[in-house]
């Protein structure tokens, strides 16, 4: 039995694809397919269920599963007490991030590997609730996101932008001769969005259900540059950050909503709660400080 494949074996128990998994641990399928049916040779057992669209945990696989994260926990504590006797700094960073956004995250991390060299950092893109999950799960150890006015239990967070969210139409669009309008003035109009899951569209649902309506999706896209182009063809209103918005003035017209006021916040959030490796503790240290130096933005 290695290391190596009950790495494999947790990472496909928590992922519950084998894909997925073997993107993580950054070894192709194949290879983590044939190390786990080695594993699973050497314990006389099967430890997935494969019959459905889903991996899933035999009872042999729930009994083991345990004690290979606690061996590789193990194995990690290890590491850590030999590199806090050389001062050498190593580990994992897992970063993620919504599609758009202002944070030079390149930077920052290209900052963090120059101070540690020794840690392996990775970079994943989803949408708000997907990053939120995986920063509970353990699965990132820090993010930047989209939140709501409150604050995601569990999490720590560091407020990057706090902005209105406007209605954009096109100069022609019946809208356009209005400053601001109240929100239940988008009742039945063709909204232009963001998908479901991410912060901006969790807003606008959560006023609309508020408002006693439901929000009329017209067109969705997955990131604020192609609203933007919809809603500049006319196609219809784009809910959109109010700076966003503001920097093409030339072709799409910014209407602040009111009564109730929208607003959007992207923050730099981070697992509070639970075991958080040195490493991980570092990264989010580093992105912290600069963020209050006011490193953040990019144009």
């Amino acid at each position: 039995m290695e290391l190596r494949q009950l790495m494999y074996f947790v990472a496909v128990a928590e992922e519950r694809n084998f894909t997925r998994a073997a993107d993580r641990v950054h070894v192709s399928q194949p290879g983590v397919s044939a190390q786990i049916r080695q594993l699973e040779r050497e314990l006389g057992e099967e430890l997935f269920d494969r019959s459905g669209r889903t991996v899933r945990l035999t009872e042999a696989g729930e009994a083991v599963l345990p004690y290979a994260r606690a061996a590789l926990a193990a194995v990690d504590g290890a590491r850590r007490a030999v590199d806090e006797l050389t001062g050498l700094l190593r580990g994992h960073v897992a970063v993620g991030m919504v599609t758009s956004h202002n944070v030079d995250l390149p930077a920052l991390l290209a900052e963090f590997h120059a101070a540690h060299p020794a840690v392996e950092i990775t970079l994943g893109e989803a949408d708000s609730d997907a990053l939120l999950d995986g920063l509970r799960s353990g699965r990132y150890d820090a993010a930047i996101v989209s939140v709501g006015a409150g604050s995601p239990a569990g999490l720590g967070m560091q407020v990057v932008e706090d902005q209105a969210l406007v209605a954009a139409v096109a100069s022609g669009h019946e809208l356009a001769v209005h400053d601001a309008i109240s929100l239940d003035s988008l009742r039945d109009r063709p909204l232009i969005s963001l998908p479901r899951g991410t912060g901006m569209r969790a807003r606008l649902d959560e006023a609309c259900t508020a408002n006693g309506f439901s929000p009329k999706i017209a067109f969705e896209a997955g990131t604020p540059e192609v609203l933007a182009e919809l809603a500049a063809r006319g196609l219809g209103v784009a809910i959109l950050p109010e700076g966003f918005a503001a920097a093409r003035a030339d072709r799409l017209k910014s209407v602040r909503i009111g009564r109730p006021a929208l607003r959007g916040r992207l923050v730099f959030a981070w697992r509070a709660e639970g075991p958080q490796g040195p490493a991980g503790r570092a990264f989010v240290g580093h992105v912290r400080a600069a963020l209050r130096a006011g490193k953040r933005p990019r144009s």
